[in-house]
Formats: C-alpha cells, structure tokens, sequence
C-alpha cells in the first residue's frame, strides 16, 4: 500500500465513531474486528472510495468480493497509524519468532492487572473506546504449556475457629482457599482433585461496564469469551463424571456465553431464570428498560447427566372424592379388561375431607394423554365412545393403576368439556414424589437483604447465601466437592461450611485475605448464625489458605499501580536487574533504547513493561521447587511435596 492509500484509509475509517476513541485516536483493533465479521458499515465504508474500492475488494461475475485477509493485513501493517510506541517497539525487535507483529499474531496471551487468559486465534489488542489499556503479546504453544505447569503454593495457613497456624501439609477432607490468578490455580490443582468436583459454581464479571466491584468489568465480547472459555477448559478435568458447571451471568453476555459453553461442553442441562430485582422497583430511571431477571446457565460434564428433581412427600390434600355407585352398571370388556358402565343417574361423585382412602380427579390432557398408562387408555378405548354415551358417564375398569385400589374409574367429559378424566388414589409403591425443578426462581427478598451478609462490602457483586444454598441441594450431597474459581466475598465456602460440603475456592484479587478468607474464618466461628438458620450451624471446621508463590506477578500489579514516570523508570530497573524479561529482548536492546522509553506516555510505558516481563515467570513453577534461585522456604517445600503427593 501506498501512503496516500493509508492516508485515505484512516480518514474514511475515522467517519465511523465506532473506530475512534475519545481522543481522537483510531482504534486499529476495532476496525480489524469488523473486518473479521464482515461488518456491513465498514464495507460501505470501503465501498464509498474508488481508491479503497479498487485495493480491498474484487469483482467476480459482477459480485464484489471483500479481501479481509488484506484489509487485515493492512491494518496491521507497521505503516499503519505509526505512533511513538509502534516506533520503540520496532526498535528493540518485539516480534514473535517469524518476525511478525505482536500486534497482528495468531495465538495471543493478554496480560492486564489481576487477569490475564490464552486467546486463540486472530486476537488482537482490546483496547476499544476507553482509556483503560489491555497488554498482549505471543506465546508459542510450548510457552503456553509452560505456563498452565503446576505452580508452588506458599505461606500455607490453617485456619480454624480458635485462630490460625502454619501448615506442614494437606489432608483429604481439607477445605482450602487459594489466592492467585485464578486459570493458573485450576491447571495447578488438576494433579491433586482430577475427577473429584461435583459442582463449580462460578458468579463470573457480568461484562456490562458498570459493575462497580475490583474486577474489570469492562471486556470486549470476544475477549471475555476467551477469558472464560481457558477456564471452562482448565476446569473440565476436575469435574466428576456426574460433576457440573453453574455459570451466573446477566443478560449482556447470557446468549453468547451459552454458545460458547455448547461447544466447549455440549451438555446444557438448564438455565435458571433467577429474580432478583423487584420489577415495580428501579433505583435509576435513566435505563432503556429495568434488567430484574440474571441467569444460571447449568452443564454437566456427561451427556447421560440427568437432571434431579424436588423430593416431596406426598400430600392426601387432593384426594378428596368419593364415589356412590346407585345401580349395578353394564358389563363390558375392554381388550380382556372387566369393567362396568354407570350413566350419570346410576352414580354419584362426592367431595369429602381430604383421605388416603379417596381420589383425586386427574384431567386427561397435554402429556398425561401420551405418557400416562392411565391417559392412555382413556384416548385408545374410552375417548372413542364418547358420541355413543352421554357426557359424564362413568367407567369403572379392572387391573389399571398403582393405589390401593384393584380398579379404576374414568368418566366422558362433562357437557361443554372438551377433555375426559380419571379419579386415581394415593400411590402406594411410594410415599414420596418426583417434580421437576422450575426454571424461574425468585430471589427478590434475599438480593434486597444481601449486603448484611459476610462482614464487608462488595456492592453489586455478592450473591445471597440462600441462592448458592438452593443450587447446592439440587446438585451435591453432604460431602461433595464444590469449588468457586471466581470466590469474590466468599459465600459459596459460607455455605459449603454451613451444608457439609468441601470446598475449593480461588481470589486472585487483593481482597483474597481481608474479605474473603476474613468471612470464612468468621464462619467457622460461628458468626451470621442467622442467615441460613435452617443448616442450625453453631460454628467449626477448618480450612487451609495459602498463596501462589508469585515472581514478575509482583512487576505486574506495581506497573497496574504505579502513577508516575518516575515510578515506571525505577520499575524498568528493576525488571531488568531481574532478569526475568522476554528471550526476545536482549539487554543491549535495553541500553540502546533507554531513553526512547522514557519519552513514551505513561499508558505506553506500562504496555512495553508488561510486554518485557517473561510471562512463564509469573508465578514459581513446581518444577522450580528445589533451584535455590526461587528461595522457596523448607516449610513450603514440605507443603507442597504433600500437595502434590510428590516424596
């Protein structure tokens, strides 16, 4: 391409505001996400100038084609919107190992503060319209392996209600609480729980924008998809084979998410519809419409995975009818089975108090029509004969049923009735029954009482202990394994403690000690005694805390908070004293650059840090248990050899 054509090309892609942050400056990853979708306002767009015309598109039996393979590469060209920090970063060679483009790679891993995930394909940065910047760069697929290797575990804790001490080691019936990155700690705990979680509930960021707790919450679709599906993927090896994922996630995202979970899983076992704002009740009357309804999206790891159902006792309260026979009835035979004919004056149909020894009357219609025995015979034998007798007349058929009786009564739908019914009496193989489970479920009461639940804050993102409470008696049992990759204010382990359930939960966010592990430990105390009173739960128990040994992690979270260049020239320093930097960069590339660095903006000087750290040293491998290099203590040496089941 020429320079006029990339003249022309930004000036046509800035009419669109989709393309343009804020600033002013082009978004180059949103026009190459449109291109990739074929986007029709781009096309146009590309289509309004003979230049861009006659460049991207060819003519083929008077149908023009779109070449958005040499769109893409256009716009990732280096020529392309060539700022200061596209300058610097060609400078000191950051490329993968064909010489292409960080920028434009194929298998991307975006690094950014408290999140980072593997994205698999075209991705390119995720900046979109908002100052906020997101930090990627290649990995080759033997990097990635590296970087899902189990990780060391340090400074383990027992907790317990009377105060907490070192771990030497871990037990089977150990609860446990890790912080750190939370797709890490899932392809680290694979060695130890394979095959061993029965649920994993996940209350995800809802990717709307607005949520207001740590988390970012603020992803591009594709990005967020890619975050969650690494995980999903991470977590399917520790699930049982009766195990299952509840995912919590609002409207915003609920149908892509679902599409994604169906090819990753396959086996959509339901979705709940969960109430939880008041529809009459709005706090801002600026929104389009009020959201009051998010969404459990359920999967379970077998396709043979059947979904329970409520356990009721049964109830004689509808079975309060009676039958007065006033004549002996007509004979008749229905393919071998006996029976009598009682026309509506031969019999009376009373109602009484409620009795195992009555009936209740059962509308033959909808289903019961095809898979009741019962709704069967009506439609095959009786249904035929209800223009040869009059509405209403009674038969009585022997050897049909499972009550106390040895007959049953049937009768032809009442004048003005399009639909016959039979009076059945109290089952007897069992006294209890099986419903299913409804898809909408109001929690309006317990959203409303929320924030009084745990002992801090997490506005909009904590969930009622009485939620979690319900999931987990449908999908677990006492002493089932349910882990929480996304823990936030801990109340999936309050209500593991308060069930009998063991627990697994992962925080990468700083609050991982002073909120989370903070609630638990008030649990096993004995605190909030009335929230969820029907567990009786007085207090104990125990669980273990601990840590993922952190290396250049400790670079990422100082670049997320450092607010000076001052502070970023001393991190530069650092990082390369280190030596824990990309194999892509030598030192001398360092020295030669060092003052092209500090002439960048500070968004771009943190970008270039995080693009220098080696990210396989994040965190300290297992297999660098014993290198004295990663100073690891005895104590957690110990630790984690129990962990890991290693002598």
């Amino acid at each position: 391409m020429t320079p006029n054509l990339f003249d022309t090309l930004q000036a046509l892609l800035a009419q669109d505001p989709r393309f343009v942050a804020e600033d002013g400056t082009l978004l180059r990853n949103a026009v190459y996400e449109a291109a990739m979708g074929m986007d029709a306002g781009l096309l146009r767009l590309l289509l309004s100038d003979p230049d861009t015309r006659a460049r991207f598109f060819t003519e083929a039996d008077g149908i023009l084609v779109f070449d958005k393979v040499g769109f893409g590469w256009a716009v990732s060209n280096r020529a392309f919107l060539p700022d200061s920090y596209t300058r610097f970063q060609n400078k000191i060679g950051l490329a993968d190992s064909s010489g292409q483009l960080l920028s434009a790679s194929g298998g991307v891993t975006l690094v950014f503060p408290y999140k980072d995930c593997v994205l698999e394909g075209g991705q390119t940065r995720e900046d979109q319209r908002r100052g906020e910047i997101f930090y990627n760069e290649t990995l080759a697929p033997h990097e990635i392996d590296r970087l899902l290797a189990p990780k060391v575990l340090v400074h383990p804790l027992r907790c317990a209600p009377e105060g907490e001490a070192p771990a030497a080691e871990i037990r089977p019936e150990d609860n446990l609480l890790i912080r750190g990155n939370n797709l890490l700690v899932l392809a680290s705990l694979r060695r130890r729980y394979a095959g061993r979680v029965r649920m994993a509930y996940w209350d995800v960021p809802y990717n709307t924008g607005s949520d207001s707790f740590g988390y970012n919450d603020r992803f591009s679709r594709s990005t967020w998809l890619v975050f969650l599906k690494n995980r999903v993927e991470q977590l399917l090896p520790l699930l049982a084979e009766d195990g299952v994922l509840l995912i919590q996630c609002s409207f915003h995202q609920q149908a892509y998410l679902q599409v994604l979970l169906d090819e990753i899983i396959g086996n959509h076992v339901m979705t709940f519809n969960v109430l939880a704002r008041h529809p009459d009740r709005t706090l801002t009357a600026d929104k389009p419409f009020n959201d009051v309804v998010e969404y459990v999206l359920v999967y379970a790891k077998s396709p043979s995975f059947q979904m329970p159902r409520m356990v009721r006792e049964k109830s004689v309260d509808d079975y309060r009818w009676t039958v007065e026979e006033l004549a002996p009835g007509e004979e008749v035979s229905f393919d071998g089975r006996k029976g009598r004919i009682f026309r509506p004056d031969q019999y009376r149909l009373i109602k009484a108090a409620p009795s195992r020894e009555h009936f209740k009357i059962m509308t033959v219609r909808g289903s019961i029509r095809e898979k009741v025995s019962s709704g069967r015979f009506y439609v095959k034998y009786l249904q035929p004969l209800e223009a040869s007798y009059p509405p209403k007349t009674l038969f009585k058929v022997e050897g049909i049923g499972d009550d106390m009786y040895s007959y049953r009564y049937f009768y032809l739908p009442p004048e003005g009735n399009k639909n016959g019914a039979y009076l059945q009496g109290m089952p007897t193989s069992s006294t209890e029954t099986y419903k299913p489970y409804p898809n909408f479920l109001d929690f309006v009461q317990s959203y409303n009482t929320v924030n009084r639940e745990g002992n801090g804050e997490f506005r909009n993102g904590k969930k009622p202990e009485d939620l979690i409470a319900y999931l987990m008696g449908i999908f677990t049992a006492p002493g089932d394994l349910v882990l929480d990759a996304f823990s936030g204010s801990g109340t999936t382990a309050a209500v593991a403690l308060k069930l009998g359930r063991q627990f697994l939960c992962i925080e990468q966010m700083d609050y991982a000690e002073t909120l989370t592990k903070r609630r638990i430990e008030g649990v096993l105390r004995g605190e909030e005694n009335d929230i969820l009173p029907e567990s009786g739960w007085q207090g104990g128990g125990s669980f273990l805390y601990c840590e993922l040994a952190r290396l250049n992690q400790r670079y990422v979270e100082e670049i997320a908070s450092a607010a000076t260049a001052e502070a970023l020239a001393d991190l530069y320093r650092r990082i390369v004293d280190t030596g824990f930097i990309s194999s892509r960069i030598t030192r001398r590339d360092m020295e030669e650059t060092a003052g092209d660095f500090a002439a960048l903006s500070l968004p771009d000087q943190k970008r270039f840090l995080l693009e220098l750290l080696d990210k396989n040293m994040l965190y300290v491998n297992l297999c660098d248990l014993e290198d004295a290099e990663f100073a690891v203590s005895p104590e957690d040496r110990a630790f984690n050899r129990s962990f890991y089941g290693e002598a």
